[in-house]
């Protein structure tokens, strides 16, 4: 059995931002708290697999098109669709192995599609960890 992956929330540096903020962790704090829960579940869920056997029943999904590489936690609740956005880092030693890096999320209306601005946002969080490899808990590189 392999080891579980570890989950970590990307924080932004000070030189993108200077408030540091945690885009995921301020998204879970506006969702309902069993919406949350359900959200921390399929990630543990995720972790423990690991990702790249883990079979998502529809909530845990490889985004494709522009956001191909990217994978999201998929959840309803309250009369909407909510999304967590997450990269997968293999080996990532600077991390303490093989990672489920958590970007940022968004709510919307079942059966609606996400802005091209949200998915816009979510690639720049990306760019930002991948240049930076901030998250939470950790000090600025």
């Amino acid at each position: 059995m392999s080891e579980p992956w570890l989950i970590h929330f990307f924080q932004r540096h000070m030189e993108d931002d200077l408030a540091r903020s945690t885009p995921t962790i301020d998204f879970l704090d506006g969702l309902p708290d069993k919406v949350a829960a359900e959200i921390q579940a399929v990630l543990e869920a995720v972790a423990v697999a690991p990702p790249p056997s883990f079979s998502g029943g529809g909530k845990w999904e490889a985004m494709h098109d522009e956001m191909a590489g990217f994978y999201e936690v998929r959840v309803q609740g309250g009369g909407a669709n909510h999304r967590l956005f997450c990269l997968l880092e293999r080996n990532a030693d600077d991390l303490g192995g093989s990672s489920v890096i958590c970007l940022d999320g968004l709510t919307k209306p079942v059966r609606s599609a996400a802005s091209p601005r949200d998915y816009r946002r979510v690639r720049q969080y990306a760019d930002e960890f991948r240049k930076r490899r901030t998250v939470y808990g950790q000090p600025d590189r």
